[in-house]
């Protein structure tokens, strides 16, 4: 178990959003303030864990022909954990998110680490690769929330940071954040609209994309020269 090369798998040469291209409707959804993308990602990070965790202990005697009905009866369970535990300590937090809480069973991300990683590795990678891969999509999250909010609200940290009587970190999503410029006189409304997700999450997909060519063949190049 290699946890440095999952880690680098799960945050850049196979992140979930970027690179996958799994998880996108509900990171082009909840991504208008950093409140809901850390909560949304933070929640998907401790159900792709918990599931990951579950499935591979459970993986030599899950009858391989139910295989999937039984991962989203698991899937379901840790979600609905989750969703209870926010209504009941985070209410903000889960109003905010809504229905795409519930609609985590049926995330591409959870399913496809399941089938494709938990079911077959052991127990100490598995966990290793749910955070990492959770870890992954959390910071695509943030970015987006991050470039959405700034542009289209002229803040940063709105829900999440107050600074009206010192910084602080606020959990009912009343924080203004940090506003740089006037939102309403100069921020670019459709930046907050589903048409800034969309715009947003290809840019920073096509950045990916490029980055990773380019280390490709930077790579190539070096072996080339080293054979010589």
């Amino acid at each position: 178990m290699n946890i440095k090369q999952q880690f680098k798998e799960g945050l850049i040469t196979n992140n979930p959003v970027l690179v996958q291209l799994v998880g996108m409707c509900s990171t082009m959804a909840i991504t208008t303030s950093l409140f809901n993308g850390v909560g949304m990602g933070l929640s998907v990070l401790i159900i792709l864990t918990c599931c990951n965790v579950v499935i591979s202990a459970l993986r030599k005697i899950i009858p391989n022909d139910i295989r999937l009905a039984i991962f989203v009866v698991i899937i379901a369970g840790f979600v609905t954990i989750v969703d209870l535990m926010l209504q009941a300590f985070v209410p903000a937090l889960s109003d905010a998110l809504g229905v795409f809480i519930p609609l985590i069973v049926v995330n591409c991300i959870i399913m496809a680490r399941a089938e494709g990683f938990a079911q077959k590795s052991s127990v100490g990678a598995s966990l290793i690769d749910g955070i990492s891969q959770g870890l992954g999509y959390t910071l695509v999250l943030i970015a987006m929330c991050l470039i959405r909010e700034f542009l289209g609200n002229g803040s940063i940290g709105g829900g999440l940071i107050d600074i009206s009587n010192g910084f602080r970190i606020t959990m009912d999503g009343t924080g203004a954040g940090i506003q740089v410029f006037n939102g309403d006189a100069y921020g670019s409304l459709f930046m907050i609209l589903p048409l800034g997700g969309f715009i947003t999450l290809g840019c920073l997909i096509a950045l990916m994309q490029y980055l990773l060519r380019r280390s490709a063949e930077k790579k190539e190049l070096k072996e080339q020269e080293a054979a010589e």
